[in-house]
C-alpha cells in the first residue's frame, strides 16, 4: 500500500506546508522536493508504487532535516507537499524537466502526453502557491528589516548509476558564494572529517531555479545544500545533520527577538 511522506499527513489537500518561526533572524529555509504525495484525483499518475519510495519521488530525509533545523533555530520554512514527479517547483517554468515524462529509468505515464494546458494546471495548483509561501516568507523578513538568506534543502543519492559518490554532503551556489562558502568552511573544519562538495554533485546556478527565482533576483544571500541520503534516512542521522547545520548557521543569524 502506498503510504505518503509524514510531511503530507497533516492537510494534503494544501501543496505547501508552512512553518512559523522569526522573520527578523535573516534566514528562510526551504524544501522543495519535501513529499512523495500525489492527491487522489491524479491516481498517481499511472506510477508503480514502489517508484515513490524512491529519490525521483521526493528527496528522502530532506524534509525531516528542514523541519529540525527551522525548531531548532526558530525560523521559518516552506515545504511542499507534492511529489516533485507532478512538477518541480525547483526549476524554471520553461525548463523541459519541469514536468518529467520519464525520471532515472522510471517511465511516467502520466506526464506522457501533457500538453501545455495540463502543465498550465499544475502550476496553478500546485507550483504557483509554493512560489507564493516563498515570496510571503521572504516579505516576512523584509518588514521586519531583515532581507533573508535563503537555504534550500536537498539530498542526493549515494551511487549515481554505478559510480559512487563520495562527498557526505554538498553546497551549491551560482555567482554569489557570500552564504556558501562560510558553509563550505565549517563543514570542512567539522571534527568528523567529512568530504564536502564545492558545487558537487551538481553544479550551481541553474536558470530558473528556486534560488534563481527568489534569491538571486533580489540579491539575498543564498545556497543550496544537498545531504547523501544514506546519512539522513533515519531519524538519528536527520538529527545530526540538523543538529549540525543548526551550529554553524546560528552565528550568521540576527539575535532573537
Amino acid at each position: 500500500m502506498f503510504s505518503p511522506d509524514p510531511a503530507t499527513t497533516l492537510r494534503p489537500e494544501e501543496p505547501v506546508e508552512t512553518i512559523a518561526g522569526d522573520p527578523g533572524r535573516g534566514l528562510l529555509i526551504l524544501c522543495e522536493h519535501a513529499s512523495n504525495h500525489v492527491p487522489d484525483d491524479l491516481d498517481r499518475l499511472g506510477v508503480p508504487e514502489r517508484e515513490f519510495s524512491r529519490h525521483i519521488a521526493y528527496d528522502i530525509g530532506a524534509a525531516a532535516v528542514t523541519r529540525r533545523l527551522a525548531a531548532l533555530l526558530g525560523v521559518p520554512a516552506v515545504l511542499t507537499r507534492f511529489s516533485r514527479l507532478i512538477i518541480d517547483p525547483n526549476r524554471g517554468r520553461r525548463d523541459p524537466t519541469l514536468v518529467m515524462r520519464l525520471s532515472d529509468g522510471a517511465i511516467v505515464p502520466g506526464n506522457a502526453r501533457i500538453d501545455a494546458a495540463g502543465i498550465a494546471e499544475r502550476i496553478r495548483r500546485f507550483y504557483a502557491p509554493f512560489d507564493r509561501a516563498v515570496d510571503a516568507g521572504v516579505a516576512r523578513a523584509e518588514a521586519e528589516g531583515s532581507p533573508p538568506m535563503i537555504l534550500t534543502m536537498h539530498s542526493f543519492t549515494p551511487f549515481w548509476r554505478t559510480i559512487a559518490r563520495p562527498w557526505q554532503v554538498g553546497v551549491l551556489y551560482d555567482r554569489d558564494d557570500r552564504m556558501a562558502r562560510p558553509i563550505i568552511d565549517a563543514l570542512i573544519r567539522d571534527p568528523a572529517g567529512l568530504c564536502v562538495g564545492d558545487n558537487q554533485p551538481y553544479g550551481g546556478g541553474l536558470p530558473g531555479d528556486t534560488i534563481d527565482r527568489h534569491a538571486t533576483a533580489r540579491g539575498l544571500p543564498n545556497a543550496l545544500i544537498e545531504i547523501r541520503q544514506d546519512l539522513i534516512g533515519g531519524p538519528e542521522g536527520q538529527e545530526e545533520w540538523a543538529q549540525r547545520f543548526a551550529a554553524l548557521l546560528r552565528p550568521m543569524l540576527k539575535p532573537p527577538a
